[in-house]
C-alpha cells in the first residue's frame, strides 16, 4: 500500500491508495479527487478550524461491508464520506442486527470525539462503497482543548442524527416494511448522486431487522408497482416521487430536520 499527496488549496492531504512497493508524491488536480468539501459538514467548517484540519485528513476507500468501528471498542478515526454511505447499527446479544442510522454526503461517523466520549454502542458499517475523509481522533481532541469550544456545526449535526435514530426506532414499531424500505432507498438516495443502489439481500435484511424474506416480498411489492427494479444485489429506482408518495412521513421530517440544521452541499 502507498501513499499519495495531494495538493488541495496549498494544502496537503494524505491520500492512501495501491500503488505497489513504492511510495510516489506528486500533485494532482482538484478534479481528479474527490474534493473533501463535498462532505457538508468539512465545507462548513469555519476558515480557522479548517486550515488546522486540512493537513491531517487522509482520503480512504471505504468498500462495501467495511466495519469502520464496532460497538463498544475504542474508535482512532472520525470519518466523513463524500460518496459512501455508512449505516450504523445496534447489535443484540444474538447477534441479531438493526439500523439506526445512515451517514453520508452530510456528516461524520464518530460524532462521540465531539461530546467528550471516544466509544459508541453501534456497529458503523459502509452500505454504499465510495469514498470519504478521515481524520485522527487525537487531532480532533487536541483541537478541542486548544479551542475549548466544540463546532457548533458538529451540535447542530447531532440534533439532526438524533432525530434520524429516534423516527427510526418510531419507523420500524408503527409503519410496515414495504413503507421502511421506501424511507430507507429514499434517505440513502439522498447520499447518493444516482438512482442505484448495490448491496447484498443480507445486508439490506441487517439493516431492517427483518428476515431476508421479507426485504424479498417488500422489494417485490415495489417493483410491481413500477417504482424500483430489484435484481441480484442491485436496486434501481425508476420513479422516485412515486415512493416519496408510498413512504410514510418518517422520511419527509428526517430530511426537513436535516435541511433546517445543517447548510446546502457545495461542490466545487
Amino acid at each position: 500500500m502507498g501513499r499519495i499527496f495531494v495538493q488541495i488549496k496549498g494544502v496537503q492531504v494524505k491520500y492512501w491508495g495501491a500503488f505497489g512497493e513504492h511510495r510516489q508524491q506528486r500533485e494532482i488536480q482538484l478534479t481528479d479527487l474527490d474534493d473533501p468539501r463535498h462532505n457538508r459538514l468539512l465545507a462548513s467548517l469555519p476558515d480557522a478550524v479548517w486550515e488546522r484540519w486540512m493537513p491531517h485528513l487522509e482520503h480512504v476507500a471505504l468498500p462495501l461491508g467495511k466495519v469502520i468501528h464496532e460497538s463498544g471498542v475504542q474508535m482512532h478515526y472520525a470519518y466523513f464520506p463524500t460518496t459512501a454511505i455508512v449505516s450504523l447499527l445496534n447489535i443484540m446479544e444474538n447477534g441479531s442486527s438493526a439500523e439506526i442510522a445512515v451517514i453520508g454526503i452530510e456528516g461524520v461517523v464518530g460524532i462521540s470525539f465531539f461530546l467528550g466520549g471516544d466509544s459508541t454502542l453501534s456497529r458503523a458499517v459502509v452500505q454504499s462503497a465510495g469514498m470519504g475523509y478521515r481524520i485522527r481522533a487525537d487531532v480532533i481532541k487536541a483541537d478541542l482543548e486548544c479551542s475549548g469550544v466544540v463546532v457548533p456545526q458538529m451540535l447542530h449535526y447531532t440534533q439532526a442524527l438524533i432525530t434520524q435514530m429516534c423516527q427510526t426506532a418510531a419507523c420500524n414499531r408503527h409503519h410496515s416494511l414495504d413503507q421502511q424500505l421506501c424511507r430507507w432507498l429514499l434517505l440513502s438516495l439522498d447520499r447518493l448522486s444516482g438512482n442505484e443502489l448495490v448491496m447484498t439481500q443480507e445486508l439490506i435484511s441487517n439493516m431492517l431487522g427483518v428476515r431476508r424474506e421479507g426485504v424479498t416480498e417488500a422489494a417485490l411489492k415495489l417493483q410491481a408497482a413500477g417504482l424500483i427494479r430489484y435484481a441480484r444485489g442491485h436496486i434501481t429506482v425508476l420513479d422516485r416521487p412515486g415512493l416519496e408518495q408510498r413512504t410514510c412521513e418518517c422520511y419527509h421530517v428526517v430530511k426537513n430536520e436535516y435541511d433546517r440544521l445543517l447548510p446546502q452541499p457545495i461542490l466545487v
